[in-house]
């Protein structure tokens, strides 16, 4: 994994200040709240509104 547990911990979504969780495949974290993907681009969380990508629950 590239991204580092350090960051895992204290990243949270920015549109409700909920928790993410890191996808199975490591490309992403999922907020289960907004059902919204926030891809990981070179190691680094795009961690931006108008480029996370709706996920069904």
């Amino acid at each position: 994994m590239a991204v580092s547990k350090e960051l895992l911990e204290i990243l949270v979504c920015p549109k409700c200040k909920g928790p993410v969780e890191l996808t199975e495949t490591e490309d992403g974290l999922i907020c289960n709240t907004c059902a919204l993907k926030y891809e990981i681009r070179d190691d680094i969380p795009i961690m931006l509104i108008d480029e996370a990508i709706p996920v069904k629950q």
